[in-house]
């Protein structure tokens, strides 16, 4: 697996390096996002770990230009700034996953870990599409569809939104969409997850269909019918 590692400070590019190859990644190097931007198109790698400030074109930019181009790279944004705020930006750019700086190796890996299986087919997961309502997501093609409408869903949403249709009318909790979707112990003072529910009910309500996706106070959400 190739992993672009992107950060203008060259300490940290090298511990990066050093890091992920002796975990037996295939690591390239860029100094800032023009220069990611340029070998993304050049030769596209598995992932990308982004600093966010950085000269010339930061990290959230580059998101947002991959993203608008409809490239799913799978994108991990690092960051020293760790404010509710920021986590929120990062993720509204595009970025699948947030990790702020100082971080622990094993986390780094695990995060990594966790975005290449969402990015990888699961051959076992491979079936038939589910149905829920008038709410339709095919595993195989990756695509969702509501009555007449198709919905364009990032990984991370995808991902999501067929943890809930596979459990119809079941309550999920916070942690176990974590774990499931995230493919860790997502730090549970994040708001990744009310981020992305959000997401998905802009997107499967659009048309002002009525909601499906719904909150269950202090425990998750769940799949269900608007109440009689």
């Amino acid at each position: 697996m190739r992993i672009l590692a992107v950060d203008d400070d060259r300490a940290v590019r090298d511990s990066l390096r050093r890091s992920l190859s002796f975990n037996g990644y295939s690591v390239e190097l860029a100094n800032d996002g023009v220069e990611a931007l340029e070998m993304v198109a050049r030769d596209r790698p598995d992932a990308l770990v982004l600093d966010v400030m950085m000269p010339r074109l930061d990290g959230l930019e580059v998101c947002r230009q991959l993203r608008s181009t409809g490239d799913d790279l799978p994108i991990l944004v690092l960051t020293a700034r760790d404010s509710v705020s920021e986590r929120v930006a990062g993720l509204d750019a595009g970025a699948d996953d947030y990790l702020p700086k100082p971080f622990a190796l094993e986390e780094l890996l695990a995060r990594i870990r966790a975005l290449l299986r969402r990015t990888k087919p699961d051959d076992a997961a491979e079936s038939a599409a589910m149905s829920f309502s008038d709410l339709t997501l095919d595993p195989v093609t990756r695509e969702v569809v509501r009555g007449q409408r198709w919905i364009s869903l990032t990984r991370t949403e995808f991902a999501l939104l067929e943890m809930l249709i596979a459990n119809p009318r079941r309550v999920l909790t916070r942690s176990r969409i974590l774990e499931e979707v995230w493919g860790f112990d997502f730090p549970t003072s994040g708001n990744a997850l009310e981020v992305y529910v959000g997401y998905l009910r802009r997107k499967t309500e659009a048309n002002g269909e009525p909601r499906l996706i719904h909150t269950i106070r202090g425990v998750g959400y769940v799949l269900r019918e608007m109440p009689p």
